[in-house]
């Protein structure tokens, strides 16, 4: 089997005239945690959209050994790309447990789906005290937990995570790391993409720095986080 589960080449994307990505390279391999790290309006969501196919691209993604640079974006969520995104995008008039469900909207196996929504509480205990309740009227780290749960119920081979941190009490945001890490040593590789750059690299295994649309540094995660250039400029070291 291919190691790599992602690869992307020569990926440029951009709004009408301007581009916004510019000759991005980067491969993502089977069972890691990466981190994709840069200041705000680096390009770094949008990344995520053309991963997802939400956004035209020039280049090449190949994802589990598939060329999915024209395919839909069904397409790739069915293959098991799924992204957790910004702002969490819950269905806020909706119970927990049918924005939980929602995650499964292209699947067909009942019981797997039971099965799924069962390990997702085991996971979130609170989303399960709470299945019945609105999601709209949770606390900010209470729906965070559900759109995560909501996206692992697409059993994903690859789960992008975008700003998981954004508006979070630090606390919140230790237990929503614990549990990533926990889907990741339960078999779902992970592309985090994350302003709060100590926290992502504490926890990753590879990174790549992102600037003004472009890959600037690319090293094992420690030792991203040792490089005077991070910590200058993005550290305050």
């Amino acid at each position: 089997m291919n190691d790599v589960l992602l690869r992307v080449e020569r990926l440029t994307a951009g709004y009408g005239e301007a581009p916004v990505l510019q000759d991005i390279d980067i491969e993502v391999r089977r069972g890691e945690l990466v981190a994709l790290v840069g200041s705000n309006g680096a390009g770094k969501t949008s990344l995520l959209r053309c991963l997802s196919r939400l956004m035209p691209v020039q280049g090449r993604i190949v994802f589990d050994g598939v060329d999915v640079t024209e395919a839909s974006a069904d397409a790739v969520y069915r293959a098991g790309l799924v992204q957790l995104p910004e702002g969490r995008q819950l269905f806020d008039r909706m119970s927990v447990e049918d924005n939980l469900l929602m995650g499964a909207n292209n699947r067909s196996d009942k019981a797997g789906i039971r099965t799924d929504l069962e390990r997702v509480y085991a996971l979130f205990p609170r989303m399960a005290e709470r299945r019945r309740q609105i999601a709209g009227s949770m606390s900010g780290g209470e729906q965070q937990m559900c759109a995560m749960g909501r996206a692992l119920m697409a059993r994903p081979k690859l789960l992008l995570v975008d700003e998981m941190s954004l508006g979070l009490a630090p606390v919140v945001v230790e237990q929503l790391m614990d549990i990533l890490l926990q889907v990741r040593a339960d078999g779902v590789t992970v592309l985090l993409v994350e302003q709060d750059i100590h926290l992502a690299l504490e926890h990753a295994d590879r990174g790549y720095v992102v600037e003004n649309g472009r890959i600037v540094l690319a090293d094992a995660a420690d030792r991203l986080l040792g490089n005077p250039e991070v910590q200058r400029a993005y550290l305050g070291i």
